[in-house]
């Protein structure tokens, strides 16, 4: 049997106009709360053997409605955390302009190791999840694992691990609340069967 990884960003959070970095631990909204419990039966027909999350709040409260609903225990990874954002914490996701637009601009052209001051760059976050991932996945060989961690950790594991993206595909890759990756490792490579698929059952 294949390995098969279903990724998932936790669900919306009790201020989702504002950036929370690995320095915010901030709860889930109720809308947060009604999707983690909307898309754990979900998550439980796929049959997942293992169920981790980052040791965040808001992706522990995700989880734990799955974990129900999987009948399985919740194993907590801690180095699955939200990228630290420095002073961009608590300032609004709707600014056009500002530290976080210039980052993206420059992980988009290449420049991968910056990040402003106290922040994490895209290789700072892709040495700290990458090997999770790899250690995950090899005690799990030929299981199906459910994994509840943040946006920005997805898209750095699948513009990391997917052969055919690059960190130019940024855009390419969304990461919706409680919207679904699911990759297969097969021959030694992973494969997306799905990115970003947000099931209808979850919208609400």
């Amino acid at each position: 049997m294949p390995t098969r990884v279903l990724l998932l960003r936790h669900a919306e959070t009790a201020n989702p106009l504002v950036f929370h970095g690995a320095e915010s631990d901030i709860e889930l909204s109720e809308r947060g709360r009604r999707q983690a419990e909307a898309v754990a039966p979900i998550l439980a027909a796929f049959g997942p053997d293992v169920l981790i999350s980052s040791a965040m709040r808001r992706a522990v409260e995700t989880a734990t409605p799955i974990a129900r609903a999987c009948g399985l225990p919740l194993r907590i990874e801690p180095q699955l955390h939200e990228r630290r954002v420095g002073a961009l914490g608590g300032t609004s996701t709707q600014q056009h302009e500002g530290p976080w637009r210039d980052t993206l601009r420059r992980w988009k052209k290449g420049d991968t190791a910056y990040a402003p001051p106290g922040a994490e760059s895209f290789d700072d976050i892709r040495h700290r999840v990458v090997p999770v991932w790899q250690r995950l996945t090899s005690e799990c060989e030929g299981q199906t694992l459910a994994i509840v961690a943040h946006g920005i950790v997805c898209r750095v594991l699948l513009l990391s691990l997917l052969p055919d993206y690059t960190v130019a595909d940024w855009s390419r890759i969304g990461s919706d609340n409680v919207a679904i990756h699911e990759l297969l490792l097969e021959g030694g490579s992973w494969r997306a069967e799905r990115i970003n698929d947000l099931p209808a059952a979850a919208i609400v």
